[in-house]
Protein backbone atom coordinates (compact mmCIF):
# COMPACT_ATOMS: atom_id res chain seq x y z
CA UNK A 1 0.00 0.00 0.00
CA UNK A 2 1.21 3.70 -1.07
CA UNK A 3 1.55 6.50 2.20
CA UNK A 4 -0.94 9.49 1.65
CA UNK A 5 -1.03 12.49 3.16
CA UNK A 6 -3.61 13.09 5.77
CA UNK A 7 -4.59 16.75 7.71
CA UNK A 8 -4.80 15.91 11.54
CA UNK A 9 -6.54 18.32 13.80
CA UNK A 10 -4.78 19.33 16.94
CA UNK A 11 -5.22 21.81 20.11
CA UNK A 12 -4.28 25.56 18.33
CA UNK A 13 -0.70 26.27 19.64
CA UNK A 14 0.08 22.40 20.45
CA UNK A 15 0.83 21.85 17.10
CA UNK A 16 5.00 20.89 18.05
CA UNK A 17 3.35 18.74 20.95
CA UNK A 18 1.02 16.66 19.17
CA UNK A 19 3.60 15.88 17.00
CA UNK A 20 6.10 15.01 19.12
CA UNK A 21 3.50 12.97 21.27
CA UNK A 22 2.30 11.14 17.99
CA UNK A 23 6.16 10.41 17.14
CA UNK A 24 6.63 8.84 20.43
CA UNK A 25 3.58 6.79 20.17
CA UNK A 26 4.94 5.28 16.84
CA UNK A 27 8.06 4.41 18.22
CA UNK A 28 6.09 2.43 21.60
CA UNK A 29 3.69 0.87 19.71
CA UNK A 30 5.94 -0.43 16.31
CA UNK A 31 4.25 1.32 13.78
CA UNK A 32 7.21 2.56 12.32
CA UNK A 33 6.11 0.92 8.90
CA UNK A 34 3.04 3.21 8.17
CA UNK A 35 4.31 6.34 9.30
CA UNK A 36 6.50 8.28 6.31
CA UNK A 37 6.60 11.95 7.57
CA UNK A 38 5.39 14.50 10.22
CA UNK A 39 5.35 18.22 9.12
CA UNK A 40 3.90 21.22 11.39
CA UNK A 41 3.56 23.42 7.98
CA UNK A 42 5.12 26.83 9.00
CA UNK A 43 6.66 30.05 7.34
CA UNK A 44 9.48 32.30 7.88
CA UNK A 45 8.15 35.64 8.40
CA UNK A 46 10.34 39.00 9.44
CA UNK A 47 8.24 40.87 11.68
CA UNK A 48 9.06 44.19 13.14
CA UNK A 49 9.01 44.28 16.94
CA UNK A 50 10.15 47.07 19.48
CA UNK A 51 12.22 48.72 16.23
CA UNK A 52 14.05 45.67 15.16
CA UNK A 53 13.50 43.46 12.27
CA UNK A 54 13.17 39.95 13.37
CA UNK A 55 12.45 36.69 11.98
CA UNK A 56 10.40 34.11 13.33
CA UNK A 57 8.42 30.94 12.17
CA UNK A 58 4.84 31.43 11.62
CA UNK A 59 2.14 28.35 12.00
CA UNK A 60 0.36 28.20 8.60
CA UNK A 61 -2.14 26.70 9.43
CA UNK A 62 -2.51 27.07 13.60
CA UNK A 63 -4.51 23.37 14.77
CA UNK A 64 -3.46 21.46 12.11
CA UNK A 65 -0.63 18.82 11.08
CA UNK A 66 -0.17 16.49 8.44
CA UNK A 67 1.02 13.28 8.65
CA UNK A 68 2.20 10.89 5.50
CA UNK A 69 0.88 7.40 5.93
CA UNK A 70 -0.35 3.90 5.28
CA UNK A 71 -4.33 4.56 6.45
CA UNK A 72 -5.23 0.86 8.68
CA UNK A 73 -7.36 0.21 11.20
CA UNK A 74 -3.79 0.50 13.60
CA UNK A 75 -3.09 3.30 12.49
CA UNK A 76 -5.97 5.39 12.39
CA UNK A 77 -6.65 4.19 15.81
CA UNK A 78 -2.86 5.32 17.10
CA UNK A 79 -3.18 8.63 15.80
CA UNK A 80 -6.95 9.50 16.95
CA UNK A 81 -5.74 8.43 20.56
CA UNK A 82 -2.63 10.63 20.27
CA UNK A 83 -2.70 13.43 23.12
CA UNK A 84 -3.29 16.70 21.67
CA UNK A 85 -4.89 15.30 18.33
CA UNK A 86 -8.44 16.35 17.86
CA UNK A 87 -9.00 13.84 14.88
CA UNK A 88 -8.84 13.36 11.52
CA UNK A 89 -9.91 16.26 8.50
CA UNK A 90 -12.11 14.23 6.74
CA UNK A 91 -16.16 13.43 6.39
CA UNK A 92 -18.52 10.64 8.38
CA UNK A 93 -15.24 10.12 10.23
CA UNK A 94 -13.06 8.80 7.19
CA UNK A 95 -10.16 10.65 7.22
CA UNK A 96 -9.73 12.27 3.19
CA UNK A 97 -6.41 11.73 1.81
CA UNK A 98 -5.21 15.43 0.26
CA UNK A 99 -4.40 15.46 -3.62
CA UNK A 100 -1.07 15.76 -4.93
CA UNK A 101 -1.42 19.39 -5.88
CA UNK A 102 -2.57 20.51 -2.60
CA UNK A 103 0.38 18.37 -1.29
CA UNK A 104 2.68 20.59 -3.19
CA UNK A 105 1.04 23.37 -2.16
CA UNK A 106 0.77 23.26 1.28
CA UNK A 107 5.35 22.02 1.22
CA UNK A 108 5.97 24.32 -0.88
CA UNK A 109 4.86 27.65 1.12
CA UNK A 110 6.48 25.77 4.18
CA UNK A 111 9.56 25.85 3.00
CA UNK A 112 10.03 29.01 0.92
CA UNK A 113 13.78 29.62 1.13
CA UNK A 114 13.25 33.69 0.89
CA UNK A 115 11.17 34.68 4.15
CA UNK A 116 8.43 37.45 3.20
CA UNK A 117 9.16 40.84 4.47
CA UNK A 118 6.05 42.10 6.20
CA UNK A 119 6.45 45.72 7.14
CA UNK A 120 9.25 48.41 6.36
CA UNK A 121 7.69 50.56 8.89
CA UNK A 122 8.50 50.69 12.57
CA UNK A 123 7.02 52.29 15.70
CA UNK A 124 8.74 56.37 15.74
CA UNK A 125 9.83 56.04 12.29
CA UNK A 126 8.87 59.50 10.30
CA UNK A 127 6.62 59.70 7.51
CA UNK A 128 4.59 61.59 4.65
CA UNK A 129 1.35 60.87 3.57
CA UNK A 130 1.24 60.35 -0.44
CA UNK A 131 -2.11 59.64 -1.17
CA UNK A 132 -5.58 59.92 -0.03
CA UNK A 133 -7.34 63.63 2.06
CA UNK A 134 -3.89 64.05 3.67
CA UNK A 135 -1.23 63.97 0.95
CA UNK A 136 1.57 65.88 2.36
CA UNK A 137 1.16 65.61 5.96
CA UNK A 138 4.03 64.16 8.16
CA UNK A 139 3.78 62.36 11.23
CA UNK A 140 5.17 60.06 13.29
CA UNK A 141 4.46 56.20 13.11
CA UNK A 142 2.80 54.95 16.95
CA UNK A 143 1.34 51.90 15.69
CA UNK A 144 1.94 49.24 13.05
CA UNK A 145 -0.66 46.76 11.89
CA UNK A 146 1.45 43.73 9.84
CA UNK A 147 -2.50 41.56 9.11
CA UNK A 148 -3.83 44.51 7.90
CA UNK A 149 -1.11 46.40 5.97
CA UNK A 150 -2.07 49.17 8.05
CA UNK A 151 -0.37 52.05 10.09
CA UNK A 152 -1.43 54.45 12.95
CA UNK A 153 0.04 57.76 12.13
CA UNK A 154 -0.03 60.55 14.92
CA UNK A 155 -0.76 63.52 11.88
CA UNK A 156 -0.44 67.36 13.25
CA UNK A 157 -3.29 68.55 11.91
CA UNK A 158 -4.05 73.04 13.21
CA UNK A 159 -1.67 72.22 15.88
CA UNK A 160 -3.01 69.21 17.48
CA UNK A 161 -1.25 65.22 17.23
CA UNK A 162 -4.60 63.31 14.93
CA UNK A 163 -4.20 59.63 14.93
CA UNK A 164 -4.90 58.68 11.84
CA UNK A 165 -5.45 55.23 10.05
CA UNK A 166 -3.23 54.67 6.56
CA UNK A 167 -2.51 51.70 4.41
CA UNK A 168 1.45 50.87 4.19
CA UNK A 169 0.64 52.02 0.07
CA UNK A 170 -0.55 55.68 1.22
CA UNK A 171 3.19 56.78 3.21
CA UNK A 172 6.57 56.46 2.67
CA UNK A 173 9.23 57.24 4.85
CA UNK A 174 10.88 60.16 5.12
Amino acid sequence: MLAKWYVINTYSGHENKARANLEHRIQSMGQVAYFEDIVVPTEQVIETKGGEKVQIEKRIFPGYILVKMILTDDSWSLVKNTPGVTGFVGSDNKPTALTPPEVDRILHTSTVEKPKAKAEFSVGDQVRVISGPLTDFTGEVSEVNIEQSKLKVMVSIFGRDTPTELGFEQVKKV
